[in-house]
């Protein structure tokens, strides 16, 4: 446990602004049994303080959760700020010894579990091996379940809250090493001031449709966006494309959040164009690059909608396009990610700090109240990554004459090839292949090359139209050049996914590995 100082100030506002917006839908199941209005969501949270109060929750105490995104999933999490605690969300579809490795860092001193889901095998073996008291959301697990009736526990006094809250996400990254990412009261903190500034009255509210997990901060930022500026978040158990774009006929959201994988299915479903859309004001898409052909696909059959969001678990809100639509006079730009959002501001900087002009390639630096305050137990790592306020993002990409951010990829994805040692860039050569009318979408990842050292190869996903690997290497030599064109290919049925909807890149990695690694005898 560790001691903290302090009070839950954006608790308390938003507990104050839960009272304010009264009766007015605050989140509502889809998929899942649950429905709030403000003022249940509030007196809930009351309710979940007070019980975890009775079972000795104190400031300080790290809690592991094991939830997936039930409606329930974020006033837990007020309740535990509330209370001073530290939240360890846990990624339950992670690999056994990715969580474990996490929990040895964080040290748990409570977990609360779903019973109702797959997660509650998980959190009852968790709780067990960790040898610590437990609370349930859902009966018949290891402790009280939180949202049983409870008529002997007294109502919580606002007036007795301690403690600065805390909450850590777990990341591994390309490294399969688990940081765990800090975030304190300045993330909930900025992100209750923007979203206070989108306040709306009742019959204009935002209604938001959230997919991402609470275990990542992209979630969270999205729950407080919604929550603190009186709106209705939407919590879908699940994404299944045709599922989903009934569920936007019928529940008529204001904004959705998506990723591009998800936005790809989305586009290329027969119900696509006789689904009644006529609501979104805000496809909110986010969490891996997108192709620019793609984005010119649906701002011509949607509009002016789509905004594009970049971000990191470190710093969830980095820069922001939205209202993306062809701009004749600045035709690249619709491959960016827009200028830098709310306080946010970003320099282009050389591997030695040097900060660089507009145009040039360099790692992207960031600041802002919405970063993080380090990896838990990792001192050198923050120090490395955390370096006068700023976060290095390991990023790379360069800033336009208007201030629009472009990205060309991941420094740790970036592949160095032939003899001259040419660096290409994944997500270059997955954005030209994109713009072939076969392909749906690709993932391009460094292989080793008996020639070149390493090399590009390609994870092709094709519509209908046929389409070979020599068309695709003659697009993207003329559009990149020699050293970028893949030199091999696989054409897939699918593309895995990570919990949250993104492309499984590292299970592609392993999968091509597995297939052209000799197995070894005796």
């Amino acid at each position: 446990m560790v001691e903290q100082e302090g009070r839950p100030g954006y608790v308390l506002r938003l507990l104050d602004l839960f009272a304010e917006f009264g009766d007015r839908d605050a989140i509502v199941g889809i998929g899942w049994e649950g429905r709030f209005s403000y003022t249940q969501a509030r007196q809930t949270v009351l309710d979940f303080a007070a019980r975890l109060r009775d079972g000795e929750y104190r400031p300080g105490m790290t809690v592991a959760v094991v939830v997936a995104h039930p409606p329930e999933a974020s006033l837990l999490q007020f309740a535990l700020h509330l209370l001073g605690c530290r939240t360890a969300w846990v990624q339950a579809d992670m690999p056994r010894r990715d969580i474990d490795d996490y929990l040895a860092l964080a040290r748990p001193d409570r977990v609360i579990y779903d019973t109702r889901t797959r997660h509650g095998k998980v959190g009852a073996a968790l709780a067990e091996g960790l040898g610590v008291p437990a609370h349930c959301l859902g009966p018949g697990g290891l402790g009280p379940d939180l949202l049983a009736p409870a008529a002997d526990t007294a109502p919580f006094d606002l007036e007795t809250v301690r403690g600065a809250p805390e909450a850590i996400f777990q990341t591994t990254g390309t490294t399969g090493i688990a940081k765990l990412i800090r975030h304190g009261a300045g993330l909930y903190d900025q992100m209750l001031e923007l979203a206070e500034d989108w306040a709306r009255t009742e019959d204009t509210q935002l209604r938001q449709f959230v997919l991402t997990p609470m275990w990542h901060a992209a979630g969270q930022a999205i729950t407080m966006l919604t929550l603190g500026s009186g709106g209705v978040l939407y919590v879908l158990f699940q994404f299944i494309a045709p599922e989903y774009l009934a569920a936007i006929a019928e529940h008529r959201p204001t904004s959705i959040h998506v990723s591009p994988l998800m936005l790809t299915e989305m586009l290329d479903h027969p119900d696509f164009d006789t689904t009644d859309l006529s609501s979104l004001e805000l496809i909110n898409v986010g969490g891996a690059a997108v192709a620019p052909a793609r984005l010119r696909e649906m701002c011509r059959r949607l509009g002016p909608v789509v905004q594009i969001a970049y971000g990191l678990s470190e710093l969830p809100y980095i820069a922001s396009y939205r209202g993306i639509a062809e701009d004749p006079e600045h035709p690249n730009r619709l491959g960016s990610c827009g200028p830098p959002y709310g306080d946010v501001r970003v320099e282009i900087r050389d591997d030695a700090g040097t900060v660089l002009p507009a145009g040039q390639v360099g790692e992207v630096w960031a600041h802002s109240r919405l970063a993080f305050l380090g990896y838990l137990g990792r001192p050198e790592l923050t120090e490395e990554s955390l370096v006068d306020g700023w976060v290095r993002t390991l990023d790379h990409g360069y800033l336009d004459e208007g201030g629009y951010l472009h990205l060309v990829g991941r420094r740790q994805d970036m592949i160095v090839t032939g003899l001259g040692g040419d660096r290409i860039f994944p997500r270059l050569i997955e954005e030209e292949l994109a713009t072939h009318p076969a392909v749906r979408a690709a993932v391009v990842i460094g292989v080793p090359h008996d020639d070149l050292g390493e090399s590009a190869h390609a994870f092709v996903l094709t519509n209908d139209n046929a389409v070979t690997a020599d068309e695709l290497s003659a697009l993207v030599h003329e559009r990149l050049g020699r050293m970028s064109v893949p030199q091999s290919y696989d054409f897939v049925d699918d593309l895995p996914r990570t919990p949250n909807g993104k492309v499984d890149v590292k299970r592609l990695k392993a999968g091509w590995h597995a297939a052209h690694t000799p197995a070894r005898s005796g």
